[in-house]
C-alpha cells in the first residue's frame, strides 16, 4: 500500500463557507454547532463566521481555522487508513496533534482559542507579516535584519514570509524590491500578528503553563515539528515543539522534505484552503497531493484517497 501524509494549514484561506462540507457529516456537524457557539471576546464564533471584517483577525481566526480543520477530519476519519505522517502549518501544528490522535479536539481547540489570545496580547503596536519570493533567502535576512524584521516561515530558498512592525515592514518593502532575483515578489498576508518572531516570546511563558497541565498522549502516528522538521510522538517531544514554534522560525520547506524522504507516495490537505497540497506538489512532483477544497463531497475525497492508497 501507498503511505500517505495528511496536511493542516494555517490562516489565510478562512471563508464563511470552509464548514459546509464538514456539515454533510453528522458527527462532524453535531461538533461543529457546540464550536461555533462558544464566545471568544464576547461575540460568538457563528457570528464572526457571518462577519467578513473579522475572519481574518488573529483572536477569531486561529479557532476559526483549527476548527474547520478538525471538523473535516471528523467527517473523513472512520473512512481512511491510517496516515503514516501528519504536518501542520503554524496554528495548523496544533491541529496536526488532534488528528495524530496525541489530543482530543476540544482540547486542541481551547489550546488554539488560547494561544490566539496570547499573541494578540504582544500587540503594542501594529504588526503585520510580508511574502517575499524570488530573492535569496540570505539577501532577504539581511535586509529584515536592518529593519528589526524576522524570518517567520521559510517555504523555499527564494521564498520566505517576514514579519515584525508594520511600520518597519512598510520600509524594509522597498528596498526587498531594489534586491538582484528572479520574478521579485511581495504579498502582504492576512495575518495582523508576527507569529513565529521574537516578538512573541512574553507569551512564551503562558502557553508553556497551559502547555504544562495539558495531557499529552504518545502517538502511534508521528507529527513534524514546523522548527525543525523532526518526527514527535511522546507527550515531552509534542510540547517541546508546540511551544518553540511561538517565537521561533518555521521550516515549511525542511517539512516537505521530510515527507518526501518518509517515503510518502500521496498527501491531503485537510482545509480550508489548497496552499499546502500546492507548495507539496511544487517542490515534490512525485506526490500526489490535493486537498479537501479540490473536492466536492466527502465521498469525493474518500474515493480518491481509497484509490491512492490501494494504487
Amino acid at each position: 500500500m501507498n503511505r500517505f501524509a495528511l496536511l493542516c494549514p494555517g490562516q489565510g484561506a478562512q471563508t464563511a463557507q470552509m464548514f459546509d462540507m464538514a456539515n454533510t457529516n453528522a458527527t462532524a456537524a453535531e461538533w461543529l454547532q457546540l464550536s461555533l457557539d462558544k464566545s471568544i471576546d464576547g461575540k460568538r464564533l457563528a457570528d464572526v463566521l457571518a462577519t467578513p471584517g473579522l475572519l481574518f483577525e488573529n483572536l477569531y481566526a486561529q479557532t476559526l481555522i483549527v476548527t474547520a480543520t478538525l471538523a473535516n477530519w471528523l467527517a473523513l476519519r472512520e473512512h481512511l487508513p491510517q496516515a503514516d505522517l501528519v504536518a501542520g502549518y503554524s496554528i495548523g501544528e496544533f491541529a496536526a496533534h488532534a488528528v495524530s490522535g496525541s489530543l482530543d479536539v476540544d482540547v486542541v481547540l481551547a489550546l488554539a482559542t488560547s494561544r490566539a489570545a496570547m499573541m494578540q496580547a504582544c500587540i503594542t503596536k501594529p504588526q503585520g507579516m510580508l511574502a517575499v519570493s524570488g530573492i535569496p533567502l540570505d539577501k532577504i535576512a539581511e535586509v529584515a535584519q536592518q529593519h528589526q524584521l524576522h524570518i517567520a516561515i521559510v517555504t523555499a530558498a527564494n521564498k520566505v514570509i517576514v514579519a515584525g512592525l508594520s511600520d518597519d515592514i512598510a520600509e524594509a518593502a522597498s528596498l526587498f524590491l531594489r534586491l538582484p532575483g528572479q520574478d521579485v515578489n511581495l504579498t502582504e498576508i492576512a495575518v495582523h500578528v508576527a507569529s513565529h518572531t521574537p516578538l512573541m516570546q512574553p507569551a512564551q511563558q503562558v502557553l508553556s503553563t497551559a502547555l504544562d497541565v495539558t495531557a499529552f498522549r504518545d502517538n502511534a502516528v508521528p507529527v513534524l515539528a514546523g522548527v525543525n522538521a523532526e518526527k514527535v510522538c511522546t507527550g515531552a517531544q509534542i510540547r517541546s515543539s508546540l511551544l518553540a514554534q511561538l517565537s521561533n522560525t518555521i521550516h515549511w520547506d525542511a517539512c516537505m522534505d521530510a515527507i518526501a524522504e518518509n517515503n510518502i507516495s500521496f498527501a491531503l490537505e485537510l482545509g480550508p484552503g489548497s496552499a499546502l497540497s500546492a507548495m507539496l506538489r511544487a517542490r515534490h512532483p512525485h506526490i500526489v497531493c490535493r486537498s479537501v477544497a479540490d473536492f466536492r463531497s466527502l465521498d469525493g475525497v474518500i474515493k480518491w484517497v481509497q484509490r491512492q492508497y490501494e494504487s
